[in-house]
């Protein structure tokens, strides 16, 4: 293969004619790469289902970018990429506001019932509706755990809701108004508790059967962050026993997620990891992706990457 123009590649489904005109026509984007095109690609824009291990790498000895639609690098080896000098650029603002808005789709979902209500009026049982008990959002507590940029824009949405904000992040201190300090006195007082912090070792099962005893009965748990925050078999015996009212999850420890009893509860709601993946902030990510990788082949620093060994290396011979 004549190699003519900087190929970049995408690694899962990514739509041409939203990255085509930010790469522009010094650059070939190619949907549907071979292992010629892996082998010759100067960039890679990585879905997050996409795995970028050493071995990948190997395949790709030309690379010199990778732009992950999205925050999260679960699937991508940052040291890896880093001892090859490869930045891994991340999209953070891009699907903020879908991933709040998808928030409050789940907690809505839960609180105001929608599944056992829809299936009162399907099955004709329409007498039976003073049975079912609707909570609200308005004067309600909601506990944030991480106040990053969709901490914050969830905090936003919950005021307009009339919603008490709490809010915990060791590392992006919340405003003194709303910050909660100890885990335990946010687990106690929050009727919805929403999780927004990066998987690590600390954070692992986060909520785990020592945070649910915490939780104040009936309290909705809400996961649009990080699958592996969440052990499923304690949300699961919560829920049995009444501490939980309702779990809404969009993200899953792995992905597809094998079968889990939680799965079947009726006061469970379940989404494919796409709360940040609207028509508007899929758009906006894409697009954000291909501006990285873009400002990268022109040497010019990115505005976001997940691997900050690369920025203090780069910062030695420095980015016009």
């Amino acid at each position: 293969m004549t190699i003519d123009r900087p190929v970049v590649v995408a690694l899962g489904p990514v739509e041409p004619a939203l990255v085509a005109g930010v790469l522009g026509e010094e650059i070939q984007f190619v949907a549907d790469p071979s292992e010629q095109h892996i082998a010759n690609a100067a960039g890679a824009i990585v879905r997050a289902d996409a795995v970028v291990d050493a071995a990948f790498l190997a395949r790709a000895p030309r690379l010199r970018v990778l732009a992950r639609t999205g925050v999260g690098v679960d699937h991508v080896d940052l040291q890896a990429a880093t001892a090859r000098g490869i930045p891994v650029v991340i999209t953070p603002g891009s699907g903020t506001r879908a991933v709040a808005e998808g928030v409050f789709a789940l907690a809505l979902h839960l609180v105001k019932r929608l599944r056992p209500l829809t299936d009162l009026v399907r099955n004709g049982r329409w007498a039976d509706r003073g049975q079912i008990s609707m909570g609200d959002l308005d004067g309600a507590t909601i506990g944030i755990i991480g106040y990053g940029r969709i901490g914050r824009r969830v905090g936003e949405l919950a005021t307009a809701f009339g919603m008490n904000v709490l809010a915990h992040d060791p590392f992006s201190a919340p405003p003194p108004e709303t910050a909660s300090a100890d885990l335990s006195v946010l687990a106690s007082a929050s009727d919805v508790v929403t999780l927004h912090v990066p998987l690590t070792e600390e954070t692992h099962h986060l909520v785990d059967k020592a945070f649910l005893d915490r939780v104040r009965p009936r309290t909705i748990l809400i996961n649009c962050g990080r699958g592996g925050l969440v052990d499923l078999d304690a949300a699961f015996a919560a829920l049995e026993s009444g501490r939980l009212a309702g779990v809404g999850l969009d993200v899953f420890e792995n992905e597809p997620p094998e079968h889990h009893a939680l799965f079947d509860h009726p006061d469970v709601v379940l989404t494919p990891h796409l709360m940040g993946m609207s028509r508007r902030a899929a758009a906006a990510t894409f697009v954000d992706a291909a501006r990285g990788i873009a400002d990268v082949l022109a040497s010019r620093r990115p505005a976001a990457v997940a691997n900050p060994d690369w920025v203090a290396a780069s910062e030695e011979v420095p980015i016009t």
